[in-house]
């Protein structure tokens, strides 16, 4: 194995396995914030340049075929995709060659047959598609081509998964920044040259591409050779597919409660209402969920290596839950303070009416920063049935409780109701992990997420009652404070100023050369 490349060492040099476990953590949100910024950058030239060439049509019809696409692949893709990476994890925490072996094995087995069941129905469902997306069936060969996409994405985001699993970060980066950038350079001269035709090409293409990448650098991992019958795959694959089905299925539901609460607000409030709201949610959304979604590569699969182990699982998921916190925390002001500026930029200034309700939004975030961490105990044991309910429980209580907000209070009541909606999950994931597994939050991390919040608060207090030159001094100077406090925790925890100042350093002497 390579061990260099591959897993990361339990310990650092200096012999502390805490601050390695804290550094580890920031390597990763680092290492895939940043591929994370760069592929929206990469999606933001993609749109422009569909936007140029194909005009609103195009870009109105590759909204159209990626929406039914990625719900078929959503649950055709039997939620594999989670699932692996929980039990070839596992695998690898416990060093069992022969089950990292059989794992693998049946990851991509299954992913092949939950490949070619999403690219039958897709191409069977064909002209239905093309009738319910379009209004009329010009787009049955289209939606027909496309198909070979189910396939192509399922194996790509299946040999993901095992890179994810094995915490090959570097491959996974580089697998995510070379299919992005491919997949734009394939794409722009098939808009050009064919226009409107060259869409589902295009797709097709950056698939491909995907494929390609994910397979080349899954290939030069050294995975322990294996004999396995197909009944052996089938048998080795029920707790796999179970998980999968129960991530399936919550997601099936995420889904329609999002529909359901964007349909509520059209009729109750129209369309203007229903823009701002999503408006909101993609500005918050988009922001903070880069940390969420970079730590989710790496931490993930260490806790389900070390899903035997409650002590360790307990520490761990502490460790996350602060640096969450402590990256969250001037985010989040530097949000409440720059909404305004920040609505005007990407909108305009109708869209203004939504800054208190992103405002609100908003503080329901560092809530998500505490209990998001712990959310994951349950994949990672693999303890489906209590997972299960507190999704589903947590979905139910949330459409809910944001009708009733926005019934009574408008989009203010809504943004209150998603504080109480993460209230209400922090409260029973907390009673269910501490019930089963002993989990309590450690003084340290209850600490930060008390500074947190009130300085957060504090920020959104002073951003109701004053406008113009005062709000933005006041933010920026309570902006400074949490960025200080933010960075003198974390230099605690990683040892950054030496790390900065050798950087300087270094920097220094290539310009006096």
């Amino acid at each position: 194995m390579e061990q260099s490349e591959n897993i990361p060492k339990t310990e650092s040099v200096s012999g502390n396995p805490e601050q390695s476990s804290y550094r580890q953590i920031f390597k990763a949100t680092s290492l895939f914030g940043g591929v994370q910024v760069f592929q929206i950058l990469i999606g933001i030239i993609r749109t422009k340049f569909v936007a140029v060439l194909l005009g609103t049509a195009g870009v109105g019809i590759m909204g159209l075929f990626n929406a039914p696409l990625q719900l078929i692949l959503s649950v055709t893709g039997l939620g594999l995709t989670f699932s692996a990476v929980r039990d070839i994890a596992e695998a690898y925490g416990n060093d069992d060659q022969t089950r990292i072996g059989q794992t693998v094995m049946t990851l991509r087995r299954w992913s092949w047959f939950a490949g070619i069941l999403g690219m039958l129905v897709t191409a069977s469902l064909a002209p239905l598609l093309s009738k319910w997306t379009f209004g009329n069936s010009e787009y049955t060969w289209a939606f027909v081509w496309l198909s070979i996409t189910m396939l192509m994405q399922t194996i790509s985001n299946g040999q993901r998964s095992l890179l994810q699993a094995g915490r090959r970060l570097k491959y996974l980066a580089r697998a995510s920044v070379w299919g992005s950038l491919l997949g734009l350079l394939t794409s722009v001269p098939l808009y050009y040259f064919f226009g409107v035709k060259g869409i589902v090409p295009s797709l097709i293409l950056t698939a491909a591409t995907s494929l390609i990448l994910s397979w080349f650098y899954s290939d030069k991992l050294e995975i322990p050779p294996v004999k396995m019958s197909f009944r052996e795959t089938i048998v080795s694959g029920k707790n796999m597919v179970k998980l999968g089905l129960v991530i399936t299925v919550t997601g099936i539901i995420g889904f329609l409660t999002g529909y359901i609460l964007n349909a509520f607000i059209s009729r109750t409030g129209g369309v203007d209402q229903v823009g701002l709201y999503n408006a909101g949610w993609s500005v918050i959304g988009q922001s903070t969920g880069l940390v969420f979604a970079a730590m989710t590569t790496d931490y993930f699969p260490r806790l389900s290596s070390i899903n035997s182990d409650d002590k360790k699982i307990t520490a761990l998921v502490n460790q996350q839950a602060v640096m969450v916190l402590l990256i969250l925390m001037p985010i989040i002001v530097f949000l409440i303070v720059a909404l305004p500026l920040l609505i005007r930029l990407l909108y305009s200034s109708a869209f203004l009416p939504m800054v208190t309700f992103a405002s609100w939004m908003v503080i329901g975030i560092i809530l998500k920063g505490l209990v998001w961490p712990l959310g994951f105990i349950f994949p990672a044991k693999g303890d489906l049935k209590v997972f299960g309910g507190i999704e589903i429980s947590a979905m139910i209580f949330n459409i809910i409780i944001n009708i009733l907000g926005y019934m009574f209070y408008g989009l203010e009541g809504l943004g209150v109701s998603y504080i109480v909606g993460y209230v209400f999950g922090l409260t029973i994931t907390l009673y269910f992990a501490h019930r089963k597994y002993h989990f309590v939050y450690a003084g340290e991390t209850i600490r930060t997420f008390v500074i947190s919040i009130l300085v957060i608060i504090t920020v959104f207090v002073l951003s109701i009652f004053s406008n113009g030159a005062v709000r933005y001094t006041i933010g920026i100077i309570v902006l400074g404070a949490a960025t200080l406090y933010s960075f003198l925790e974390l230099d605690k925890k990683l040892g950054l100023k030496p790390v900065i100042k050798d950087f300087v350093s270094s920097a220094f002497r290539r310009k006096q050369i």
